[in-house]
């Protein structure tokens, strides 16, 4: 007897999730609608990641987090309607999933609502169909780098905000390899200007990752190195988006005025991150 077989593209269409084999289309569901077997997959995936990661960045290097506290109370304890974005350098591939991997506790792996949304271009994370699986099961959404602030990645997690939910995004657009302070991308800026109720916005600040996972040959996870993690204050943005509104400011100005500001707080963080890590 001839076993049927099914291909991952076929697989991935009974999931209701529309694919193509060779540029990915979009890998995620309509959350909106029954996504059954996204959602197991999802709460399998997630906690196993999580815990593995885990392990490695706080068993196997030393991961030292400064005003932890600040997250976790955001997570806990914001209102279930307010949405909360993290924004945080990118020096390393490992970024994301070990900062969260350092910064959450167990409980939060095994808890849906309070797992990030992240954004991740598909020119990396989703090259293929194994690849897109992956990673759309990790509550990761494939952005295209150049298709600027008004493409599908983006009004989907604008929905995931308005929905009360989490999203993180790494504003430089890239793995900033030479540490420079790059001038970030203004979607973090449309996110907030245009969600419903505006968002808890917390800057994060990372030093060594790229010391774990270098960004040049042999690409292999290291132990014993030292990770330092920084967690800023909230940034408070509902004044400045008032007086935007009130002055009739068009949406680049907007999404401008607030990224601005989101780049500042940024760079304060990082100074900061340098200080406590060569104290260390």
């Amino acid at each position: 007897m001839k076993l049927a077989t099914v291909s991952m593209g076929e697989f991935l269409n009974y999931l209701s999730i529309p694919f193509l084999p060779v540029d990915v289309s979009w890998p995620l569901p309509n959350l909106n609608r029954s996504h059954k077997l996204w959602t197991v997959g999802s709460a399998i995936l997630v906690p196993t990641v999580g815990v593995m990661s885990k392990v490695f960045s706080c068993w196997f290097n030393s991961f030292n987090v400064y005003n932890r506290e600040i997250l976790i109370n955001a997570l806990d304890n914001r209102p279930s309607s307010q949405p909360l974005i993290t924004v945080s350098n990118h020096y390393s591939c490992l970024d994301d999933p070990m900062l969260w991997a350092g910064l959450l506790e167990f409980r939060h792996f095994f808890t849906p609502k309070k797992i990030r949304w992240s954004l991740a271009a598909t020119d990396i994370c989703f090259t293929n169909e194994l690849h897109a699986l992956f990673f759309s099961l990790g509550r990761t959404v494939p952005i295209v780098r150049g298709n600027g602030v008004y493409q599908k990645a983006m009004d989907f997690v604008l929905e995931r905000l308005n929905k009360g939910e989490w999203v993180h995004i790494f504003p430089e657009g890239k793995v900033n390899m030479s540490k420079e302070c790059l001038r970030i991308k203004w979607g973090v800026g449309r996110l907030i200007a245009e969600s419903k109720i505006c968002p808890v916005v917390i800057p994060l600040f990372h030093l060594g990752m790229d010391e774990v996972l270098p960004n040049t040959p042999p690409y292999y996870p290291k132990t014993n190195k030292k990770i330092t993690v920084v967690v800023g204050e909230p940034i408070a943005l509902e004044e400045t988006i008032r007086e935007l509104r009130e002055a009739n400011k068009n949406a680049v100005e907007q999404r401008k005025t607030i990224s601005d500001i989101i780049q500042k707080e940024m760079w304060k963080l990082r100074d900061k991150a340098q200080t406590l890590n060569s104290s260390e």
